[in-house]
């Protein structure tokens, strides 16, 4: 897994396929919580796992899913 330190806030994030998935708010809890002001967001958070992050290179974050799997498994809740 990567080192939860290396996500940035405002870093972009992009699936395994380079298609954007949202924009990090911040991590918290194992998850990475998206902007809601993010065009793909809906006007809500997401959440996603850490464990979906493949790799982060400065200000983008590599998911290991493609961007639409990781659209049908996302959350609008936190885990805690």
């Amino acid at each position: 897994m990567v080192d939860a330190d290396q996500i940035r806030e405002h870093a972009t994030v992009v699936g395994s396929d380079g298609e954007h998935v949202g924009t990090v708010d911040h991590v918290n809890g194992g998850e990475i919580k998206l902007t809601k002001s993010d065009a793909e967001a809906g006007g809500l958070h997401h959440y996603i796992p850490l464990d979906f992050v493949q790799s982060v290179e400065g200000d983008q974050v590599r998911l290991s899913k493609p961007a639409d799997e990781v659209k049908r498994e996302w959350s609008t809740s936190g885990a805690a």
